[in-house]
């Protein structure tokens, strides 16, 4: 008897998953990268929330994510089911400038995202990113 192994999702297409999503975070609008029932389990600092479905994916984006965000993929890795990706997000807060950082293990079924689980750093304003630069030095970007 023959096993087969799991096969990773081909990188292309976790790629053009992964930069639609970012789209979906720049634009604040759903699109039909996210299946009709997707399920969403967030975890932003302190907190954690679950929600299902489309169109409740999209009320939540509308409050979450301002229009015009700026989002970077910085990296994807397929995986057996989906993809590991990572956001750098960059947005205007009454006039000030917050920044944030993404970690997203996405589900895939039938080309389109089933279900995340997104790790959030929280948004950073100048005073913040300001402390973190006076008492961390980082060794890579």
């Amino acid at each position: 008897m023959r096993t087969t192994e799991p096969s990773v999702l081909d990188d292309a297409t976790a790629q053009d998953l992964s930069e639609r999503l970012a789209d979906v975070f720049r634009t604040a609008k759903v699109s039909d990268v996210l299946a009709d029932g997707v399920f969403l389990d967030g975890h932003p600092p302190l907190w954690r929330f679950q929600l299902e479905g489309r169109d409740t994916f999209a009320t939540w984006l509308s409050g979450y994510s301002p229009h015009g965000a700026e989002v970077t993929v910085v990296r994807t890795v397929p995986t057996t089911t989906g993809f590991v990706t990572e956001f750098a997000g960059r947005h205007e807060e009454n006039g000030d400038e917050m920044t944030d950082r993404k970690i997203l293990l996405v589900e895939v079924r039938g080309g389109r995202i089933a279900e995340l689980t997104v790790y959030c750093s929280g948004d950073w304003n100048a005073e913040l990113r300001d402390r973190h630069a006076a008492e961390t030095e980082l060794i890579r970007p």
